[in-house]
């Protein structure tokens, strides 16, 4: 299924930069007759947008986009343009090539005082007779207008107080002129087909689904650790990248951007962002392992580039065996996280194989708490190991891929979860991190059970690696309540996932004071 939750967060952008636009400016709202510089903010905006797109920053297009639908479909509401009987678009407004008609001049008077009750009749005869295109003047402070002219009208509106009283506008059904209202919004509806109509026309299919954010595979990105003792490592990020682009290679499910970040010490970067998949098996192939004499590296460097780089709810993929030495760069990458939705998931290779499999290696912490942050999963595991991650970049690069459980237990202690499926949902994987004494129980709502000792159950097939555990339920589950008991004195997470057509989006806000 395609995801919805990224297209909905686009057209929340859009909205919201629409919304946003309140400039007292007539031009941006096609108040005072400003038919002219107010074709001219459309036009330009278009221009601008498109320029955006072929610089691939798509937000700021995005924003662009909500700014000129605010203009263009406050004409409709502001004109006089439904009042002449026009039954489709003013095709003029998307095109700087075509002339704008019928202008009334600014000492053509336009209309009469409205009657006590009503303004359905307060517009000129010889303006509808001529087909003379006008509008309302609007103010919040002062009452003058020119003589003869229509008001905006409405309660902010002073200058609806002024011979001729009353107004034009048909925001609202109890509008001046409001009983159009509807055929007005329908008119602007059509206009903004009509845009974006031109918009696609003009950037292509493929750019403008990235334009709008549909989807069914987000963003890929890989921060890759290039440091001496990533050999092996590096390897293998070059077998699943190229893995991942062939098989998804024109298929509905292909990753519509790849993004790689490599880091080094004390060098990161640069950014590689490119929709072409042999452009980026090219460049993840030219990636060799070097210097790196100390420890620590400059991961959250890395990370935190690759997070301004990539677009919202991205899937970021961190490779390294090393500790962080910007460690201090903490806050700055939880809060680009929280601001882009994407998710992170290092996975660490720096579990030394004479160590007792265990939950945590102290000094992976910070990733861990990231991960958790993002809603991302870390997986320590041992270099001999990291195959384990391509089941699950396969299983999370995806689209329609949603959270259905999610927590972290420190310390451990035994706890009972339980989590609802329902018919929408399919594919359902579970990943339990956590100490290799750590055990678990899963029960259907058809009261089945599997325990942590059955690699191949009832409900599904069990794997290991390093700290993971991944359930693979069977296609045949069963909507209703499951339940997950996990045992252990040492801490330990647990995320349930699937993909589903259902999702909500969210943003993190500050009360108002």
């Amino acid at each position: 299924p395609i995801s919805s939750e990224m297209f909905q967060a686009a057209i929340n952008s859009v909205h919201d930069s629409s919304d946003a636009l309140l400039t007292p400016d007539p031009a941006f709202h096609f108040h005072s007759e400003a038919f002219l510089t107010g074709r001219g903010l459309i036009t330009q905006g278009l221009s601008a947008l498109k320029a955006s797109v072929k610089e691939q920053n798509f937000q700021s297009a995005r924003n662009t986009l909500g700014r000129i639908c605010h203009t263009l479909q406050d004409f409709y509401s502001h004109s006089n343009w439904v009042e002449l009987g026009r039954a489709a678009p003013y095709s003029a407004l998307i095109r700087p090539d075509q002339p704008l008609e019928n202008l009334a001049g600014p000492d053509v008077p336009t209309c009469r005082s409205c009657a006590a009750l009503s303004c359905k009749d307060n517009i000129l005869p010889a303006v509808l007779e001529k087909g003379l295109l006008t509008s309302g003047y609007y103010s919040a402070e002062s009452p003058a207008k020119p003589a003869g002219k229509f008001s905006h009208g409405g309660i902010y509106d002073r200058t609806s107080r002024t011979e001729p009283t009353g107004g034009i506008n048909k925001d609202t059904d109890s509008s001046s002129h409001g009983q159009l209202h509807r055929t007005a919004a329908d008119l602007a509806v059509d206009d903004t087909v009509d845009l974006l109509e031109d918009i696609r026309l003009a950037i292509g299919d493929r750019t403008f689904l990235r334009l709008m954010d549909i989807s069914q595979a987000p963003a890929l990105v890989f921060v890759v650790d290039t440091t001496g003792s990533m050999g092996d490592d590096i390897a293998y990020v070059k077998t699943v990248t190229a893995m991942i682009i062939d098989e998804r290679r024109g298929t509905p499910i292909e990753p519509f951007e790849y993004i790689l970040v490599p880091f080094n010490d004390p060098e990161f970067g640069p950014v590689t962002r490119t929709t072409d998949a042999d452009e980026m098996n090219t460049k993840i192939n030219s990636l060799t392992p070097r210097g790196g004499g100390d420890l620590p590296e400059m991961s959250m460097s890395g990370l935190r580039l690759a997070l301004t780089a990539a677009p919202p709810s991205s899937l970021i993929f961190l490779f390294t065996d090393a500790t962080a030495k910007d460690a201090s760069l903490k806050n700055a990458v939880t809060a680009l996280i929280e601001t882009t939705k994407s998710k992170v998931f290092p996975i660490l290779t720096n579990v030394l194989a004479r160590r007792r499999r265990r939950a945590v290696v102290p000094s992976n912490q910070l990733y861990l708490d990231l991960a958790q942050a993002s809603g991302g999963l870390a997986i320590e595991i041992f270099k001999s190991e990291i195959s384990v991650a391509t089941a699950i970049i396969e299983s999370l690069s995806v689209g329609a891929v949603v959270t259905v459980l999610q927590a972290a237990v420190d310390p451990g202690t035994p706890r009972n979860f339980t989590f609802l499926v329902d018919a929408t949902l399919s594919y359902i994987l579970i990943y339990i991190t956590g100490d290799s004494s750590l055990t678990f129980t899963l029960t259907s709502s058809t009261g089945v059970s599997q325990s942590s000792s059955e690699s191949r159950g009832s409900l599904g097939l069990i794997s290991t690696a390093g700290n993971l555990w991944v359930l693979s339920l069977n296609s045949e589950i069963q909507a209703g309540q499951w339940a997950i008991t996990i045992d252990s004195n040492t801490a330990y997470t647990v995320k349930v996932i699937g993909r589903s057509s259902l999702n909500f989006v969210y943003n993190l806000v500050e009360p108002q004071e």
